[in-house]
């Protein structure tokens, strides 16, 4: 299923980035990746902004290949639609998606949810997705760097 096949499911709509969206995108991305490590947050919190950091470089890249997820079930599509926008693997998109679930439960019903350890791991994940956006948008959208 392409992303051409989502937009047909009403699960994304076309869009037209600039230059600007995406250099917004990825400051919102790195000043996440920087908040998340402040000292006293509890895991739970920096697990969230470290999500919020990788789910805003999942959201550049679809925007740079031109579309923008639907309201039902945002996170889901954006996350999801990293295989189609710079490749990653499945087992990254599996991760991402799993702290997605968790993150829905510790911000919502439950407090203390989340361990040091997967606090550290959704980091990673944000950092390892900025680095990877960014060299994809270097060989294919150098135009909006």
């Amino acid at each position: 299923m392409s992303l051409n096949d989502w937009v047909n499911n009403s699960w994304l709509t076309p869009h037209q980035t600039s230059v600007e969206e995406i250099r917004n995108l990825l400051a919102v991305c790195d000043r996440d990746i920087r908040d998340c490590q402040a000292e006293g947050l509890s895991p739970d919190w920096q697990m969230n902004i470290a999500y919020n950091a990788a789910l805003q470089a999942a959201t550049t890249a679809l925007a740079a290949c031109g579309y923008r997820a639907s309201r039902d079930a945002h996170h889901y599509r954006v996350i999801q639609s990293l295989i189609h926008t710079i490749g990653v693997e499945k087992d990254l998109v599996i991760q991402f998606d799993q702290f997605r679930k968790k993150r829905n439960i510790g911000g919502y019903e439950q407090a203390g949810l989340v361990s040091k350890k997967e606090a550290e791991e959704m980091f990673k994940l944000a950092v390892e997705l900025r680095k990877r956006v960014q060299w994809w948008l270097q060989a294919s959208y150098p135009e909006f760097l």
